[in-house]
């Protein structure tokens, strides 16, 4: 545990002048002045902050410009679209208003702004408007991509560069900064008449926008305390004042007060104690001086190797203060053995952007996979009119989309986050000619990113490895003439994929669909490299060289019952080979199965619908958030061995005790905006997902009408069996007595690259973009026998 020493360092003479200079917290920035352009606009401090308030793009957009937003070929609207003062946010005009959140969307939920017809919907709708007119703003999560023709060119090349310089600065911002940028935000917005000063009525309007319910009498003594023209309005340094009193952090400034001793700043070595007992490694005095160089605000205590608490709480709130560590960031794993020994990102119906059912199927959808790390991608492919595959759900409403489209989608957006290889898992459903249709787009299309024959031994004893395949592009189908069943003919996908599963809703195809399906065209074949589809006869190994090209598709129920029946030869099974895993047929809304249990036996193709929010995406977000979010985790050593005694089912006794203290939150994110008197009840919950013996949950009691800076002080405790399996997901939900518990954010990782001591947790909504500035504030303990 972090102890409360009081362990001194000497210091010369003249020190004590220098501590007293910089031991009062620095201030925040003040509001402009009239000399800001003689106008006091509040809002602008945040531009101002970012260093835009002069960019000519950026003060184009402030000044708004009329934009036809295009859904289809007849409908193309023109709508207004501002960017706020706030810099975080862009208005838009709608035909019927609606609540003010319904008219705005945030630079950080931005995914990608594309220049010209690069989006589905442009290169569709967009004709009439020449390609230099248009952009397309993408935002993570499920919302629709935004299709927009500019009245000129330049016009829409200011949005495009504006949006790209406003995302840059917003993800170079600290979260110190992010804090200060996003309650300035609010106290513009509560200034009711923007005249720069606020009364008690508009710091109580404060209070609520920013999610909490103070007290008003306790809330009028801090208003007064800080009111010292005594005018009942507080201006310029009071607000700042106010503000500051409002984000002090007690129980950061008990920690540091424990290490900095009376006069209030930390030394180097004392810095170098509190990293010591936080467990960080390669704790040294040079780690810690150059720590008070990077984050310290003070430039006198920088020049005397001091760190103030606001540069130690700079320290704690910047991502080597997370609860993720740094260094697995980036990539920093093997990534020279067989792609069999790594867990691999992988989306079934990839094409789909809604349910399996009725939605609607895009190449949008391949893109935001890509840009969420997957690796393994899914194409229904079907007949299509004039000779051309199609790919859509068959036999449903949903839309269909060339074939040719989605792989010039993969060429085009495969590599843009990660190098490693990526999987074309086929659902073949067509005849001969289209099958050569495809193998034919597949080859012109992708060229050289296409692997078309083995790297060494056309039979080699193991898999290529990620580095090895970088850049390039598998397929994985049917191969003549190795998938032959008993009576000699060709197997289809479905019979691969599906030998036990009657309820699948392909089982409705015709009897000539079937036919179709069962023939390979050598052509398509041809490109069948590693990722054989083979059906799973059984989990034993043959006497004979093991066949590592063989991939087997299993529906999560199989998957289910190998598990429990035969875990370690499961286990054994996929140290030497893939295996794709995916959601049951009878899934009609997409929703998803959790693949904690399919990762646990080492499968290594987990397919998950992408499209579908929920906590199986959060595990699966988790998972891939390490070693440079590239899409390949590498399996631990248990699930590699070939001969592993490994059992899922079977772990063995507890080896790891996890405690978690839940200290408090900070600036959580307020669930109806449009009801300034709905103040959320938080609470925490700390739910472990791995083998099933180390699943659990606990949680914390929730907080009453406080989600800006609610406190627990509560510890919860688990005993794991199977650690190197496990992630840890931190959730937070507003509490109901009388219906389930409304979401408010989370983040999941693993437990492998969780780090110890005091850690902030960076909350993320369903979707998985940030909540900043919302946070945790936790203190976390591993102890192994």
């Amino acid at each position: 545990m972090l102890c409360g020493r009081w362990r001194r360092c000497r210091r010369p003479p003249e020190e004590p002048p220098v501590a007293a200079q910089v031991a009062a917290p620095v201030a925040l920035p003040s509001p402009p002045t009239p000399s800001d352009g003689g106008t006091k606009r509040p809002g602008l401090r945040a531009l101002k902050k970012m260093g835009l308030t002069e960019d000519e793009d950026v003060r184009a957009m402030l000044l708004g410009s009329r934009l036809r937003k295009i859904r289809s070929r007849t409908w193309h609207k023109e709508r207004l679209y501002r960017l706020q003062e706030d810099g975080l946010s862009v208005w838009f005009q709608r035909r019927i208003p609606r609540a003010p959140s319904q008219h705005i969307f945030f630079v950080q939920h931005i995914e990608a702004v594309r220049e010209g017809h690069q989006s589905e919907g442009l290169r569709r709708f967009g004709g009439a408007f020449a390609p230099a007119r248009c952009l397309t703003i993408a935002f993570k999560g499920r919302r629709k991509n935004l299709d927009l023709a500019a009245p000129t060119a330049e016009e829409a090349q200011r949005w495009v560069r504006g949006l790209t310089k406003l995302r840059a600065r917003l993800d170079a911002m600290s979260q110190r900064e992010r804090l200060d940028h996003w309650i300035h935000s609010y106290l513009h917005r509560a200034d009711s008449n923007q005249d720069s000063k606020m009364s008690f009525k508009e710091i109580k309007s404060l209070l609520r926008m920013v999610n909490v319910d103070m007290n008003d009498m306790y809330a009028y003594l801090l208003f007064k305390e800080c009111d010292h023209s005594n005018n009942d309005r507080l201006e310029g340094a009071e607000i700042e004042e106010f503000l500051r009193r409002l984000l002090k952090r007690p129980e950061l400034e008990e920690i540091f007060h424990q290490y900095s001793g009376e006069d209030r700043v930390l030394s180097a070595p004392e810095l170098l104690e509190f990293l010591e007992d936080q467990g960080e490694e390669g704790a040294t005095l040079a780690r810690a001086q150059q720590l008070i160089q990077t984050y310290e605000l003070n430039e006198t205590a920088k020049q005397h190797e001091l760190m103030t608490l606001d540069g130690f709480m700079m320290y704690l709130l910047s991502p080597e203060g997370a609860a993720l560590d740094t260094t697995h960031t980036c990539v920093f794993q093997d990534m020279n053995q067989p792609l069999a020994h790594y867990f691999i990102s992988s989306s079934h119906n990839t094409y789909l952007t809604d349910s399996q059912i009725g939605g609607p199927s895009s190449t949008e959808a391949y893109i935001r996979a890509f840009a969420q790390g997957c690796r393994c991608v899914e194409l229904d492919c079907w007949e299509g009119p004039g000779g051309e595959p199609i790919i859509y759900h068959g036999h449903t409403l949903t839309s269909k989309i060339l074939f040719r489209d989605v792989v010039q989608a993969v060429r085009d957006h495969a590599f843009t986050l990660s190098p490693y290889p990526v999987i074309l898992s086929l659902e073949n459903h067509c005849g001969l000619e289209q099958q050569a249709a495809m193998a034919r787009h597949l080859r012109t299309i992708l060229g050289d990113m296409l692997v078309t024959q083995a790297l060494d031994s056309p039979n080699p004893e193991e898999l290529p490895s990620p580095e090895q395949l970088k850049g390039r592009v598998l397929v994985k189908g049917k191969k003549l003439p190795a998938a032959r069943s008993e009576d000699g003919r060709a197997l289809s996908d479905r019979e691969e994929e599906e030998d036990d599963d009657e309820e699948e809703e392909e089982e409705a195809e015709t009897a000539a669909q079937r036919r179709l399906a069962k023939q390979i065209s050598p052509e398509l074949s041809a490109l069948v490299v590693y990722c054989h589809a083979t059906r799973l006869r059984t989990l034993h190994p043959a006497p004979d060289a093991p066949q590592p090209c063989q991939v087997s598709s299993l529906s999560e129920r199989k998957a289910k019952k190998l598990i429990r029946e035969a875990g370690n030869s499961f286990v054994r099974h996929n140290a030497r080979q893939l295996t794709r895993v995916y959601p049951l047929g009878l899934r009609m809304n997409s929703a998803n199965y959790s693949p904690q249990e399919m990762w646990n036996s080492g499968c290594q193709l987990v397919a998950l619908n992408f499209q579908t929010p929920g906590y199986e995406m959060d595990l699966n977000a988790g998972r891939f958030l390490v070693n440079g979010q590239c899409g390949y985790v590498l399996k631990p050593a248990c699930l590699r061995q070939p001969d592993s005694t490994f059992d899922p089912e079977d772990p063995g006794p507890p080896r790891t005790t996890l405690s978690i203290q839940v200290l408090t939150a900070q600036q959580l994110p307020k669930l109806n905006a449009e009801k300034p008197h709905s103040i959320v009840d938080p609470l925490v919950r700390v739910e472990i997902h791995g083998v099933p013996a180390d699943c659990a949950r606990q949680e914390t009691d929730y907080v009453l009408n406080n989600g800006f800076n609610p406190h627990w002080g509560q510890t919860l405790q688990f005993q794991l069996r199977a650690p190197e399996l496990a992630l840890v997901r931190f959730v937070v939900e507003d509490y109901d007595a009388t219906s389930p518990n409304d979401f408010v954010g989370q983040f999941t990782l693993p437990l492998s690259s969780l780090k110890q001591g005091y850690r902030h947790i960076h909350l993320l909504s369903k979707d998985g973009a940030s909540l900043s500035p919302a946070t945790l504030f936790i203190q976390i303990r591993i102890q192994h026998p």
